[in-house]
């Protein structure tokens, strides 16, 4: 029983074949021995190519090469031989100037620090990060020298920074 159903399957799988395989494809074959004869055979010439020419960059002298180190000049520049203070540990801007003190003609300004401390200095000390060497002290103000590097030209300019009198913490 079980192979008449696989050569009753068969015959019916070539009936089906048989069925596919009319004269269909003529108009393909017509087609296909039609499409070439309208074609041109002539391709037109490619266009010329101009030669490449690299163009000349020729940069400034004056400007910074961005792959050698930056020359300090010598005319401003940190004395790094010189022992380092305390209060040039602490960035300029966690630093207070909240009061001075005058001894023997010598006015000190006092300064407190992040972690609460007060240190003393006067005309002369260094504080702050970018070697601030204090000029002036007044009742209001201390002054300071600073030397920072210019990053365009990597040089070291002088910049004058103030610090004013912070009032006391918690009112008047």
């Amino acid at each position: 029983m079980m192979l008449n159903k696989i050569n009753l399957g068969l015959m019916m799988s070539a009936l089906l074949l048989s069925a596919c395989g009319s004269n269909q494809g003529d108009d393909l074959d017509q087609f296909m021995a039609n499409a070439g004869k309208n074609m041109s055979t002539t391709v037109a010439p490619l266009p010329e190519v101009k030669p490449y020419e690299p163009l000349q960059f020729n940069a400034d002298q004056s400007l910074n090469d961005p792959f050698k180190a930056r020359k300090v000049s010598g005319k401003l520049a940190p004395n790094l031989n010189r022992p380092r203070e305390p209060l040039e540990g602490y960035p300029l801007e966690s630093l207070k100037y909240v009061g001075s003190l005058s001894k023997n003609k010598l006015i000190y300004a006092l300064i407190k620090t992040t972690d609460g401390n007060v240190q003393q200095i006067k005309i002369g000390n260094y504080l702050g990060a970018n070697y601030g060497l204090v000029t002036q002290i007044t009742d209001a103000v201390v002054t300071l020298k600073e030397l920072v590097l210019d990053q365009a030209s990597g040089d070291w300019v002088e910049q004058v920074t103030t610090m004013s009198l912070q009032e006391a913490e918690g009112g008047k």
